[in-house]
């Protein structure tokens, strides 16, 4: 066969920037997003976006700079999603959850230069600039959002403000795709409370190619109603941001995710699709009867992390919604695992149909090999559903690397595949199930927490001789942590929990203290399996409640 050269002019790079312009000029009329009383066309929307990125070039942002967000789902949100990197600029969306200190370090790792922050954040945001400003000589500029209803009445802002940044920009920029498909899209970090946050870098390439895994792999229509109950700062929305453009559907975005807000949208707007974590499906599952809101037609939810329980699963059927359970992280954009149904278990009983929907499943389309390896031999482990080893994965579903954190690179990349973190079996039919996960992660509300950053605050405690935390069931957040502490002298739960929550972002505080000397191996380890199944048997943890006892 006849070799030829790449030919640039027709080998453009991907990236999700042709959604947008696509969207505006196919379907330019449809509605791209609503927001209360508040409609965009898709022209509309990518007027805006590219007025904002005309506007963030006349501000000195040049390719390769980090523009943050600090946002709920408002469309401001959404637009940072395409004009920042219209403008040539790499989007870091930070998680609203976090303390000030936290924030702070993390906009001094990204050398971030603005910093957009809604109206709702703004002592958050100014906290954390003024912890910066003591450490840095550079802080970014802050650039507020006002409540873009028209609700809010505070007055106290900076001069420049979201829409009059808007007003300066041209609807008509000129903006252009990479120079090359690899160049950073986005910035994500996975944590920030150590010395050494891991930013995980997107590149174009790979947001484009998994926005279309997302909408093949969920079966996604043209022109779908997506409500937007997953995080834009989680995963960039789990490409949903960029894969909604592409289908040409309609963003419904909500600022504040309650059972009340989703069963209303649902009903008014004839929603079709919504994402997140089980601590989404769990409040669905146990709304109140004046919250629930029936709705015609059938609702897709893709949901991923720690699988939801059977109860849970059952009550989301009868409510009408149809889930998909998926597995993934940061690194891979969202979802690189996903449980393909098969016809066949819609025919078992509702526990066996149940123990399927729960698994993580096989690989997404963008992950070229999943496999459960033994880490230490690199060899897989059999496919007997028994034998434990660790989930790893390549692919165009994987990140380019962390930020500023080449150790860390290299060793997430050992041996040529990206290396999870997390323990599982492999089933005879190629399916993947999570039995634990390395280094006692635990996923709270679909966000991780590390066990050995709690435990570290803990040990900082001048009463606290030693300290274990482990995953306790919670009613409401999936998990939560649970803290297993020996003490000297008196103290109560409620000041080791208070101490914590100065210290650290208050979902990775524990919300229950257990006393007592911990368990230990012979060698003096502390045996963590079984403050788990201790943990475990002091049932789950109820909304709103805290709890102590003792070993």
């Amino acid at each position: 066969m006849e070799n030829h050269e790449k030919c640039e002019a027709n080998h453009p790079p991907l990236s999700p920037l042709i959604f947008l312009e696509r969207a505006a000029a196919t379907c330019g009329t449809n509605t791209s997003l609503i927001y209360g009383s508040l409609r965009f066309t898709w022209h509309q929307t990518f007027q805006r976006c590219r007025r904002l990125a005309s506007a963030l070039i006349s501000l000195g942002i040049r390719a390769g700079d980090v523009v943050s967000a600090v946002a709920p789902n408002v469309p401001a949100m959404y637009e940072m999603h395409f004009a920042v990197p219209m403008a040539g600029a790499v989007l870091n969306t930070l998680n609203i959850r976090l303390n000030a200190q936290t924030m702070a370090n993390l906009l001094e790792h990204s050398g971030s230069k603005i910093v957009f922050v809604d109206y709702q954040y703004l002592s958050l945001v100014h906290n954390a600039l003024t912890i910066l400003s003591s450490t840095s000589s550079i802080t970014p500029i802050a650039i507020v959002i006002k409540d873009q209803l028209g609700e809010d009445e505070c007055t106290d802002y900076p001069d420049l403000d979201y829409e009059t940044l808007l007003e300066r920009g041209d609807p008509s920029f000129p903006f252009n795709l990479p120079s090359d498909e690899w160049d950073t899209i986005s910035l994500n970090y996975t944590s920030g409370t150590t010395s050494q946050p891991k930013g995980v870098l997107y590149h174009h390439r790979g947001a484009y190619m998994n926005s279309l895994m997302h909408i093949m792999m969920w079966r996604m229509k043209d022109f779908p109603v997506f409500l937007w109950t997953v995080p834009m700062f989680h995963c960039n929305g789990w490409c949903f941001t960029w894969a909604v453009a592409a289908q040409g559907g309609t963003n419904i975005c909500i600022r504040n995710v309650t059972a009340k807000n989703v069963f209303s949208s649902i009903l008014k707007h004839k929603v079709e699709y919504l994402a997140g974590a089980p601590v989404l499906l769990n409040m669905l599952a146990s709304a109140s009867p004046d919250e629930v809101e029936p709705f015609p037609s059938l609702v897709h939810v893709l949901t991923g992390g720690a699988p939801p329980p059977p109860s849970v699963l059952a009550r989301m059927e009868e409510l009408g919604f149809d889930i998909t359970h998926a597995y993934g992280l940061t690194e891979t954009y969202g979802c690189a695992l996903y449980c393909r149904w098969k016809p066949e278990w819609n025919l078992l009983p509702h526990e066996r149909r149940s123990a399927f929907k729960a698994r993580q499943g096989i690989a997404t389309h963008t992950v070229t090999e999943a496999a459960v390896m033994n880490p230490s031999t690199m060899r897989r482990v059999p496919s007997d559903g028994k034998t434990i080893g660790e989930v790893m994965i390549r692919g165009i579903a994987v990140m380019k690397g962390y930020f500023k954190n080449e150790p860390a690179t290299r060793e997430a990349f050992r041996g040529g595949w990206f290396h999870t973190g997390d323990l599982s079996v492999m089933h005879p039919d190629g399916y993947v199930q999570l039995k634990d996960r390395s280094k006692d992660i635990i996923i709270s509300g679909g966000e991780n927490i590390s066990s050995i950053e709690v435990e570290t605050i803990l040990y900082s405690h001048p009463q606290v001789i030693e300290a274990a935390v482990v995953a306790r069931p919670d009613e409401h957040w999936g998990e939560t942590p649970c803290a297993f502490v020996h003490v000297m002298g008196n103290t109560t739960a409620e000041n080791i929990i208070a101490y914590c929550r100065e210290r650290l972002p208050h979902f990775m505080a524990p919300r229950s203290v257990v006393f007592g000397e911990l368990p230990k191996t012979a060698t003096g380890k502390v045996q963590k399996f079984v403050l788990r199944e201790r943990a475990k048997a002091l049932g789950p943890l109820l909304p709103g409640i805290t709890r102590s006892s003792k070993l």
